[in-house]
């Protein structure tokens, strides 16, 4: 099977179970809601399991990103690059794209430093962006 990258409208209930190996602090209501409120869910795909996913608020032509997780088990095989990179093709009406750190545990900031600037971003105080 291929990694693919949807925008995910409806949440099966396999999704739902996926998610919350990916947000595990979090609930399927926070999810709903996220999507009630017309916000974008996006997922990584493979074998009709979620590997990774993240929520993309849009302002104008600002994409604002939460919640960008990869599952452990999948880490450093692409996946999240992946995951960004098609967000990015998927949403051609934002041209610059940012993603706070400020409520990040130092650990946590670590990883989140390579990974953007391995996508391309570039850090000022606790935003990344491109």
């Amino acid at each position: 099977m291929k990694l693919t990258i949807e925008r995910l409208t409806a949440l099966s209930a396999q999704d739902l179970i996926d998610l919350g190996k990916i947000w595990p602090h979090q609930t399927p209501e926070q999810w709903q809601s996220w999507l009630s409120d017309g916000r974008a869910l996006f997922g990584a795909r493979f074998n009709e399991r979620l590997l990774g996913a993240v929520k993309v608020s849009l302002d104008g032509d600002t994409a604002q990103l939460h919640d960008l997780l990869v599952r452990d088990v999948t880490r450093r095989r692409g996946v999240g690059l992946y995951l960004v990179q098609d967000m990015q093709r998927q949403l051609p009406q934002a041209t610059r794209w940012q993603l706070s750190t400020a409520d990040l545990a130092a650990r946590e900031r670590g990883e989140v430093e390579n990974f953007m600037r391995a996508c391309g971003f570039s850090v000022q105080g606790d935003i990344w962006q491109k």
